[in-house]
């Protein structure tokens, strides 16, 4: 299509300008614990491909998965753990050879900085003067499933199901903590360090498998091509400094 049309009027030669074209739109769902770092990724991503727009969507790993079962018009999907993911890939919403892990991230017990019951330990937790413990609801929030596992494990998860207070994603944990809601909370670290000094990291809990992320973009994306380029940044040397400078592992 030709950038500049000629009208013929009246004998004189009008030249109108065509509209510009439209910015290109990209939705990337993603899980919460990643919103600091995922921020940075798209306005690094912007600056790199003008005429981009990066619409970032973020809540728990379960809930953006239903969303994309429900239908949103996802492109990109950033997962906290690889049962979300796997559940895309088998729904036929993401190839399976497209997933990929991209960071990995440690689980930690903090408690607010005033720290009125004591906790020193995990052990600490069965005390009397902890009554109110933050966790991510483990059906759908990745950190609250790998809260549990680590927790039955040690034997805890059943004894310490009363004082347990679920949250729908990791970040609202941290807030628990912060604003001194509960007497200790189970987080990423890298969300611990976004508590300053309201929130202190007090042990760091064993996994079988660590925290890991995984990214993909979707079979029905409506920017396939950008998509795929905007994984592609995510696993570059630049994108892992980002995330880096986060406090996210490679």
């Amino acid at each position: 299509m030709k950038k500049i049309k000629a009208l013929l009027f009246g004998g004189i030669l009008l030249f109108l300008p065509a509209a510009p074209a439209a910015a290109q739109e990209l939705l990337v769902s993603t899980a919460a614990s990643l919103s600091n770092a995922m921020n940075s990724v798209k306005a690094e991503f912007e600056q790199l491909n003008p005429g981009v727009r990066v619409t970032v969507n973020y809540a728990s790993s379960g809930a953006l998965f239903r969303q994309i079962k429900q239908g949103a018009p996802v492109d990109v999907y950033a997962s906290a753990n690889p049962q979300w993911m796997n559940e895309a890939v088998q729904g036929g919403f993401v190839q399976g050879d497209e997933a990929v892990i991209f960071a990995h991230n440690t689980l930690v017990l903090a408690v607010p900085a005033a720290n009125r019951a004591a906790v020193a330990k995990t052990e600490d937790l069965k005390g009397e003067r902890v009554r109110r413990i933050g966790v991510g609801t483990p059906t759908t929030v990745p950190a609250g499933a790998y809260a549990k596992t680590a927790l039955t494990d040690l034997g805890l998860w059943e004894e310490l199901l009363p004082k347990l207070i679920f949250a729908e994603n990791v970040r609202q944990v941290l807030d628990y903590v912060r604003r001194g809601e509960v007497d200790a909370g189970l987080m990423y670290a890298t969300d611990a360090a976004r508590g300053g000094e309201r929130v202190k990291v007090v042990a760091t809990l064993s996994l079988p498998q660590p925290v890991s992320y995984s990214v993909a973009s979707l079979k029905d994306s409506r920017e396939p091509e950008l998509a795929g380029r905007f994984v592609q940044f995510i696993l570059s040397d630049q994108g892992q400094e980002i995330l880096a400078g986060h406090g996210f592992k490679r």
